[in-house]
């Protein structure tokens, strides 16, 4: 699906004509869910790719929860927008965050960014549940439920990536145990592009929308995603995480990044080229027989 900007300045007049003035323009990204218009400075629209009504009011409601919870900024929801001329689903707007993402100024080697990664994470997860639990779409419930998809990656990626190693490798995570750790709060999502950094600091969390109960492992993706050795050992630290949770982490990134490398070599290499470096993060410690 696809949006100009001009079919985004007439919606935005025809909706909100308090914005009518100002300037509309696309911000070009990665991103493989949204278009994103900055409209003025201060907002920006989010018009998603593929239908999903009811999961725009769902990321609505996550991103007011997870609003002003840590102290590390977060898109602000501020409207809904209706299908129109140009458009034929519903829409956001939310604040517009100023910043560099991750992916752009790399902060994996810097022990003060893994520690806000380990504020952020073990803030989100303060606030609780509310007694919800996983509710079963995408990752972040049992990591055997993948087993069809990552099957489909590595027969896919037989050209691009050392399968053999890979699949040695999921069949072992594959049946690691949930344990006994409840849902907790996570983020779901976080990647290179949807944090926000300076100076090796972790400035503001974007894609806000998949806040919600999950496998308290989910968010450790980010020590892959993200991290080199050292910091990610910070990290682990930080949050006293045990070996049965870590490697649960080191699962999921493994489920996530093998997707990325074939389904976007093509047509979104950024995606494809973080997928590759996350699972290079993750085979390094089993190339030389340890975990970190």
């Amino acid at each position: 699906m696809r949006i100009t900007e001009q079919a985004v300045r007439e919606l935005v007049a025809a909706q909100f004509p308090q914005w009518a003035d100002l300037s509309v323009r696309q911000v070009r990204s990665a991103g493989t869910v949204n278009a994103i218009f900055r409209i003025g400075s201060g907002m920006a629209a989010r018009f998603p790719l593929a239908d999903g009504e009811i999961q725009l009011h769902k990321e609505m409601y996550a991103a007011r929860l997870l609003f002003g919870l840590t102290r590390f900024p977060t898109p602000e929801p501020i409207a809904i927008g209706e299908p129109g001329e140009g458009f034929p689903l519903p829409w956001s707007v939310q604040t517009w965050l100023p910043g560099t993402i991750a992916t752009d100024d790399d902060p994996g080697e810097s022990d003060a960014f893994a520690r806000d990664l380990a504020e952020l994470i073990a803030g989100m997860r303060s606030a609780g549940t509310g007694g919800r639990t996983f509710d079963g779409r995408g990752r972040g419930g049992v990591i055997a439920s993948h087993d069809e998809w990552v099957r489909t990656c590595l027969r896919k990626s037989e050209r691009l990536l050392p399968v053999p190693l890979l699949e040695k490798l999921w069949d072992r995570m594959r049946e690691l145990p949930r344990g006994s750790d409840p849902d907790v709060m996570t983020h779901g999502d976080l990647m290179p592009g949807n944090l926000l950094v300076a100076g090796g600091r972790l400035t503001g969390v974007l894609d806000v929308g998949g806040y919600g109960p999950a496998d308290p492992a989910l968010d450790l993706t980010c020590a892959w995603h993200l991290l080199e050795p050292g910091p990610r050992r910070v990290l682990r630290a930080e949050l006293g995480c045990d070996d049965l949770e870590w490697e649960r982490g080191r699962a999921w990134a493994l489920e996530q990044s093998l997707g990325l490398v074939w389904y976007y070599e093509t047509s979104n290499p950024v995606m494809s080229r973080i997928g590759r470096r996350t699972l290079s993060r993750i085979l390094s410690p089993t190339r030389s027989g340890t975990r970190s």
